[in-house]
């Protein structure tokens, strides 16, 4: 009865001591967060001024402005901006306690395979969000404001208000980032054997209608932003298959090496001792 016990102590504390350093990776990533959120609060005005350059260039020089309708709205504009710098800039530090916490149960060879993955995933989603600041919104914006004008004798202007801009920025930023993480993805379900690229090829259709889909959820309801995450969300899917067979064909050469090198081990453990 003792021994039994006493395997179910040993058992305990490796969880224990699991539990122990998520708790303290978790409060890292918490400090970061409000040290980001602390910075990213003071410059937050600034910081919205920068989110606000693509709609100050499409109404052009003297125009447009921005509005509020409730006395709280532009403090927490200001938090809202905050907040999601803030998640920005602690990224780097969330996931380098993410992987720290994950890497030790790994092997070399997942290390090796999962570490592209996780430098391409920040490079993607920048990307992305690159896109939809310096190229979609623009676009977007000088065409929602092709409607003002004149109706009936009346006057009609654009007055967005500060919340509702920054939501739509946001929108877009989050949209196309997120979208632009599609390799990352399927790279990911290929190496864990759930897709090949076969059945890529052969859902390629289904893929399309799903990227118009997506584009026309994610995005708000005009056909030209639509289009500018549907075109590039396809793309990425192609430029996925096509990376996928890179990745094959290197897997097939190395297959070789690795066996060897797994091989080897084996065989001087089964030499006879001297």
């Amino acid at each position: 009865m003792s021994v039994a016990e006493d395997d179910i102590d040993a058992s305990r504390a490796p969880l224990l001591d699991h539990l122990i350093e998520l708790r303290q990776r978790l409060v890292r990533c918490v400090i970061a967060l409000l040290v980001s959120f602390g910075v990213c609060f003071y410059f937050s005005e600034h910081i919205f001024s920068f989110l606000v350059v693509p709609l100050k260039e499409a109404f052009g020089d003297g125009g447009g402005k921005l509005v509020y309708t409730k006395l709280y709205e532009a403090f927490f504009v200001q938090v809202k901006v905050a907040i999601f710098a803030a998640f920005c800039l602690s990224f780097p530090v969330i996931m380098n306690q993410l992987w720290a916490f994950v890497a030790p149960g790994l092997y070399r060879q997942e290390k090796r395979a999962l570490l592209p993955f996780l430098f391409a995933t920040p490079v993607l989603f920048t990307a992305g969000a690159a896109l939809a600041y310096y190229v979609v919104m623009p676009t977007a914006f000088h065409f929602f404001l092709k409607f003002q004008g004149e109706a009936g004798g009346l006057s009609i202007e654009a007055l967005p208000s500060t919340d509702a801009y920054l939501s739509l920025v946001m929108q877009f930023i989050l949209a196309f980032g997120i979208s632009f993480l599609l390799p990352v993805l399927l790279m990911l379900l290929n190496r864990a054997g759930i897709v090949s690229r076969a059945q890529l090829i052969s859902l390629r259709r289904y893929m399309i209608v799903a990227a118009f889909i997506v584009a026309a959820v994610l995005t708000p309801p005009d056909v030209v932003s639509q289009l500018m995450l549907a075109i590039p969300l396809v793309l990425l899917y192609e430029l996925s298959i096509l990376a996928i067979w890179f990745t094959d064909r290197k897997a097939v050469k190395d297959a070789p090496a690795e066996e060897a090198e797994a091989e080897a081990p084996a065989a001087a453990q089964s030499e006879p001792a001297e």
